[in-house]
């Protein structure tokens, strides 16, 4: 299964680094700031791009950073239900949405 990231925010930065979630379990993460696309997180050096690549991929999962966020993500991307994507959360607690 494929899975990518939403949103490239310090929080989810830190978490991604302390649990030692790189490359191997992400295949990049998107967020909406051009100052952030084309760039690698810090310490995991996942790529950072831009929100079109989803409909691109198609993924499987996307794991939501910013957690604090996820209805408006959720509602947001809604199109990946198209191919039967589905939304992970991982804080407060680990959630398949």
């Amino acid at each position: 299964k494929s899975i990518i990231g939403y949103g490239a925010p310090a929080k989810g930065n830190t978490l991604l680094n302390f649990c030692g979630i790189g490359l191997d379990l992400l295949d990049y993460t998107v967020d909406r700031s051009p100052h952030k696309q084309g760039r690698l997180l810090p310490g995991t050096h996942i790529p950072i791009c831009h929100p079109d690549r989803i409909r691109e991929t198609k993924p499987d999962y996307i794991l939501i950073l910013p957690w604090n966020w996820r209805e408006e993500i959720v509602s947001e991307f809604s199109y990946i239900r198209d191919w039967n994507g589905r939304f992970l959360v991982a804080v407060p607690k680990v959630e398949v949405i």
